[in-house]
């Protein structure tokens, strides 16, 4: 029993020893040309929200920091959705519900995945929306925001920080819940 223990020793040595050989020989030099990682911002709680400006069908600019700015600085929602996304059909009507019942103390923004102007607005009327539905053509603040899912909702203090991140269908307790918590901290 002796000689199988020390068999399987020198066995494990022997493996340990090559492994590392294998890495040290076949590991590739970073060569001064090779480009460079570029690390983009992400809504991670605890920190700023990444400002961004959209503009809905009709036009009008939103800047993010412009609502979080100054002592009159709101509350933030983010939606991240699309009218093909039937989970974001299902949450609408109470994120139109819950826009309403805190109109003018939390805005509520909703961040379309890359469809037209005229889907959006389709949409809006549809579920006869009437906070900002954005238009993110380019689906560049959706990249910045790293929305991988649909929907996503973000909600940001009314300093512009990132409080919590939720994937997938909110529900309407959820929803007033989270925003209660940021006018209480607002306050």
């Amino acid at each position: 029993m002796i000689q199988t223990q020390s068999q399987w020793a020198t066995l494990l040595f022997l493996v340990i020893f090559l492994g590392g050989g294998w890495i040290a020989l076949s590991r590739e030099e970073v060569s001064e040309s090779a480009s460079a990682i570029i690390l983009t911002e992400a809504p991670i709680v605890g920190y700023l929200a990444p400002d961004f400006t959209l503009q809905t069908p009709l036009g009008e600019t939103i800047v993010l920091s412009d609502i979080t700015a100054g002592a009159q600085g709101q509350p933030i929602v983010l939606n991240f959705w699309a009218s093909w996304c039937g989970p974001c059909r299902i949450e609408m009507p109470d994120l139109q519900q819950t826009s309403m019942k805190y109109n003018g103390r939390v805005a509520v923004l909703g961040i379309n995945q890359g469809e037209n102007n005229q889907a959006i607005t389709q949409f809006g009327t549809e579920f006869n929306v009437t906070y900002p539905l954005l238009n993110d053509q380019n689906q560049e603040v959706n990249s910045t925001y790293q929305i991988n899912s649909l929907p996503t909702t973000i909600f940001i203090d009314a300093n512009g920080i990132v409080r919590e991140v939720q994937i997938g269908i909110i529900t309407k307790a959820v929803l007033e819940d989270r925003i209660e918590q940021l006018i209480a901290e607002a306050e």
